[in-house]
């Protein structure tokens, strides 16, 4: 009787249980009985309002079957909940996705790790599924949290633990495949759930082994693709970061930094710049600047740390950069500046800071410190240069404004980094890091006229520091003018200062002299000669200065020079030359035989790119000579580690040294206007010579009144003539004297008639200068109350003195 109730009640149940349980054989090992599960299958589709009864009622019994540890019956339903899930796609098969994520949920927590691979497999099939319309109550929290602790694992079992970590990694991808193409539920991008899914992936890609691959995503086998946590992790990452979009992008990013904040992963950096690469060779281009924004961002937080870790975000900045430079970069041209020269600064207070306060300490440490600090300063520049020679020519232009404008100038007022509490040392520091920036930013640069590449905003602060007592700022200034000045590549060709034998061997590439670039040197070629003039003038030139100087003038001369222009390099080469052998700034015997040499290479240049035969014999005549009784005036010889200097130049005769009557007489028989050979050069006089802290060229004129056009080499070889007594009898005569006189205003008309109005202008500005110093210095004189005989008054102890002055001790000043 009890068997015919069973009976009864067993035919009363409903058929989907019946079609359910049919689907379990008696022995586990048998597998899922296919018959039944066919007609489960069929009976599913035929009857889609069932689909959540046959969801719950499997539920039910998997979880009673993973208590009783039955893992065989579980295998057995979680195979008949994907081919249901596989077959039905209707609008009821959402209330079945809750039972299924429900059991999957029940795997998960469970602590068999095969059971945990299982509800992954499941849930990764169930992932590739797309759904008619979405659900947007459905949430996937807590499928995030366990993924990411799977991603940890720490099995003891190294192959049980690889194979939770990598279960982990799938069903985050799955995850993220599920939820991310639905614009409507962005939960997945919640800074909560980033923080757990990119922590995880970025843990399982360190372990990989590979570290310098990057580049866009490869395409691994199948194999090695499922069985290396690291590189599948990787894929999931970079296709996390290829769906985000514009509002997500920062959320996906920041927990990377976090990461490598904790695990202390940007000294070495080499895992720091493996992730960045793939984060930007993944996001869309159009959002690079939002990474470079966050690597800005977390400089700033972190620009107190140990400079080891700036020096690396750095580094990782400029990776960034060098990829983001070739698409868009966005807004934040002038932003990336303006935050690596303000870590610049803040580097080079650390450093001088450090070498102040450890001055009695080991100086071990102190070099440790100043060598990181040198490291941080090199990387800023490094990041500078590079991401500024990949702008194009118009930003490239606005960013060399932009660095210019933060030089700090002595005496000058303008939008410079603060230096104000770092001192001389410390602005020398910044004025050196910011050239080498800008000498960077500038290479490769090719304007289509000089006008472009040297603006007057541009080039009066730049020649400013080439007037500083420093030759290391004198030099990144020429080698700066050479990269704006150079548009064909010919530097190369003239590195190293040497007498050219054959010039038309260097094979040099020159176009014609546009008519913008004859208006530049109209407007500006005064200033260049002037800076290149007072550059040769500095005590504490060496052989890479004179090297340097060579080759702005060969530069010049290449790109700028037309007829009028040879001319003024030609008289700017003969006062040069007046320089050494007159010697009015008491130049080192060493100077002075360098600038003789530079004269003489580049007017060797010069001659054979003019090709005036009658020149270039003039100056071949003079080199030879030179070789033979002096070769200290020539470049290889006087820049020889042992070279054997002269003790004076004065006995020295006019074969050794090129004379402007000669070049004359050459350069007229060709056409060329020789007339303003005969005005010596002077350079102009501007106030950049006070504020440059050197000696200002007004101190080196004479006070006289009138213009002396003594500045020929020749007459000044002929005044050192020995002094005889008919010499002196001829110098009393009167008839000499009025002689003189004559010829003094002749050549006083003949200047003005003939010199540019430029040097005209400069000389009167001189003198001009010159009187108002010493009408200054005399009524400093005379306002000066001097000392009454009747004495001063002091008061001691309440009571009044009077101290008198004798007469014979009064300093009456020097006008009386």
């Amino acid at each position: 009787m009890p068997g015919r109730v069973c009976c009864c009640c067993a035919a009363l149940r409903p058929r989907y249980k019946r079609l359910v349980d049919n689907i379990f054989p008696e022995d586990p090992k048998d597998g899922l009985v296919k018959a039944d599960m066919e007609k489960l299958t069929f009976y599913a589709v035929s009857a889609p309002e069932k689909l959540d009864r046959i969801g719950a009622y499997l539920a039910e019994r998997l979880s009673r079957d993973v208590v009783r540890h039955r893992y065989g019956y579980v295998l057995i339903a979680m195979e008949a909940l994907d081919q249901l899930l596989m077959a039905c796609h209707s609008q009821s098969i959402k209330p079945f996705v809750e039972s299924f994520l429900h059991m999957v949920a029940k795997l998960l927590e469970s602590g068999e790790p095969k059971l945990q691979v299982l509800g992954t497999n499941s849930f990764v099939k169930f992932a590739n599924i797309e759904e008619d319309t979405p659900s947007y109550h459905r949430r996937y929290d807590f499928f995030v949290s366990r993924f990411s602790a799977m991603c940890h694992s720490c099995d003891h079992d190294p192959e049980i633990q690889t194979e939770i970590r990598i279960a982990g990694i799938r069903g985050i991808q799955g995850v993220v495949r599920k939820t991310v193409n639905d614009e409507l539920r962005a939960t997945i991008w919640e800074p909560q759930h980033m923080d757990k899914i990119v922590p995880s992936l970025l843990f399982n890609m360190h372990k990989i082994e590979d570290i310098d691959r990057i580049g866009p995503p490869s395409s691994p086998t199948g194999g090695e693709k499922e069985e290396n946590p690291a590189l599948l992790a990787e894929n999931c990452f970079r296709e996390l970061l290829g769906r985000a979009t514009y509002g997500n992008m920062n959320n996906a990013v920041r927990p990377v930094f976090a990461h490598l904040d904790h695990h202390r992963l940007w000294d070495p950096n080499e895992f720091a710049v493996s992730c960045f690469k793939i984060i930007m060779y993944s996001i869309q281009a159009q959002y690079s600047h939002h990474v470079i924004q966050e690597i800005l961002g977390h400089l700033d937080v972190r620009k107190r740390d140990s400079p080891r870790v700036r020096a690396g975000i750095i580094q990782v900045l400029l990776e960034a950069v060098a990829i983001a430079a070739k698409g868009s970069i966005g807004p934040t041209v002038l932003e990336v500046f303006n935050t690596l020269l303000k870590h610049l600064r803040i580097s080079v207070d650390f450093e001088l800071g450090d070498r102040r306060s450890s001055a009695g300490s080991a100086t071990f440490s102190t070099s440790s410190k100043e060598s990181d600090e040198r490291i941080v300063q090199n990387a800023i520049i490094q990041t500078i240069g590079f991401f500024g020679s990949n702008l194009p020519d118009y930003q490239r232009s606005e960013i060399m404004m932009f660095i210019m404008g933060k030089v700090p100038v002595l005496g000058m007022t303008s939008q410079s980094l603060d230096t104000s509490h770092l001192g001389d040392l410390g602005t020398r520091r910044i004025q050196i890091m910011l050239l080498r920036s800008l000498l960077m930013v500038t290479s490769g640069y090719k304007a289509t006229t000089i006008t472009n590449a040297l603006p007057p905003p541009f080039l009066d602060p730049l020649l400013s520091p080439s007037l500083m007592e420093d030759s290391e700022l004198r030099q990144l200034v020429l080698e700066i003018l050479h990269n704006l000045i150079d548009r064909h590549d010919n530097r190369a060709k003239l590195r190293g200062i040497r007498i050219i034998p054959d010039v038309s061997d260097l094979k040099i590439k020159r176009d014609k002299i546009s008519r913008q670039d004859v208006s530049f040197m109209k407007k500006h070629g005064q200033q260049l000669y002037r800076h290149i003039y007072l550059g040769c003038k500095e005590e504490d030139n060496v052989q890479k200065n004179f090297e340097l100087l060579f080759t702005s003038l060969a530069l010049t001369t290449i790109e700028l020079a037309n007829e009028e222009v040879v001319i003024d390099l030609i008289r700017l080469a003969i006062a040069l030359q007046d320089i050494a052998i007159i010697n009015e700034d008491n130049l080192p015997m060493f100077n002075r035989c360098g600038v003789m040499a530079l004269v003489a290479a580049y007017l060797n240049f010069l001659s054979q790119m003019i090709a005036v035969p009658a020149f270039c014999q003039h100056v071949s005549k003079v080199i030879e000579t030179r070789s033979l009784e002096a070769s200290y005036f020539l470049p290889e010889t006087i820049f020889k580690d042992k070279c054997n200097l002269p003790k004076s130049l004065e006995k020295h005769e006019k074969d050794l040294f090129f004379l402007t009557n000669k070049i004359a007489e050459s350069l007229g028989g060709s056409g060329y206007s020789v007339e303003r050979l005969s005005v010596p050069y002077v350079p102009q006089v501007t106030d950049e010579d006070r504020l440059s802290r050197r000696k200002s060229i007004v101190d080196t004129v004479s006070i006289q009144v009138d213009i002396l056009p003594g500045n020929n080499t020749e007459d000044k070889i002929d005044n050192t003539e020995e002094i005889t007594f008919e010499a002196l009898k001829k110098a009393i005569d009167n008839n000499g004297l009025e002689e003189q006189e004559k010829e003094k205003r002749r050549l006083v008309i003949e200047k003005f008639q003939k010199a540019p109005f430029e040097e005209i202008a400069a000389q009167c500005e001189t003198k001009a200068n010159l009187l108002h110093d010493r009408l200054a210095q005399i009524l400093e004189l005379t306002i000066r109350p001097p000392p009454s005989p009747s004495g001063t008054m002091t008061i001691t102890a309440g009571h009044a003195h009077y101290q008198s002055v004798p007469v014979y001790e009064m300093k009456f000043p020097d006008l009386f």
